[in-house]
């Protein structure tokens, strides 16, 4: 499996969000990486649903949502309504995460879990045969920019030996991805990464991308 790379759009200037989306059309990102972000499940707020949408309406790639929310159920209908492909819950913020899941998949999109820091992911043990794709915060959520934390080459390792049962598994990482840290966070078994400010604060994102692509 190749690589899938993700930007993130919350690292993006959303003074000039149209050209910003456009860069991402014409490069070879795999998808848009959309944060959605409450101020309760974790102490920060993002964007709304007004705005996503007017991403989609200017995306030409398929967008990944991962909602950092309390109550995401709530939600599902209207994040596929705005565009979403994959739709990605915390583990943490859903006590009947089976039900989340299969309600995500019936309606056509591909569901993923999130699992913060702190968080093993031995607690996917039940669930991970019906599972899309699996999120693994490399930094605590909610903020961008921080520091990568350096236990997640092996939460990414003990999960690939997990996914024997799904070999079609996405392993997604978020948070403090970077070129410096791309190819250990493959060889330990990741098949798709999230990078915001690595990105869009880099001098060309085009090449950027292009060079995540080929590590």
């Amino acid at each position: 499996m190749s690589i899938l790379i993700a930007p993130s759009i919350l690292a993006a200037d959303f003074g000039t969000l149209n050209t910003e989306v456009e860069m991402l059309n014409v490069s070879d990102a795999d998808y848009i990486h959309i944060d959605i972000m409450d101020g309760v499940f974790v102490p920060n707020i993002s964007f709304g649903f007004p705005v996503i949408e007017s991403i989609k309406k200017l995306s030409s790639k398929p967008l990944d949502f991962h909602l950092m929310i309390q109550n995401p159920d709530l939600y599902i209908d209207q994040c596929v309504e705005s565009g979403a492909a994959i739709i990605s819950v915390h583990y943490e913020a859903c006590p009947h995460l089976h039900r989340t899941i299969q309600s995500i998949q019936q309606k056509g999109v591909k569901a993923g879990v999130v699992l913060n820091p702190h968080t093993p992911v031995s607690v996917l043990e039940d669930v991970i045969d019906m599972l899309d794709l699996v999120l693994i915060m490399s930094v605590n959520p909610g903020f961008g920019g921080q520091k990568f934390i350096e236990n997640t080459y092996q939460k990414v390792a003990k999960l690939q030996q997990m996914a024997i049962k799904n070999p079609d598994l996405l392993i997604e990482v978020d948070g403090g991805v970077n070129l410096q840290n791309a190819k250990q966070l493959i060889e330990s078994g990741a098949n798709m990464l999230v990078a915001g400010s690595a990105i869009f604060a880099s001098k060309n994102p085009l090449n950027t991308i292009n060079e995540f692509k080929s590590v």
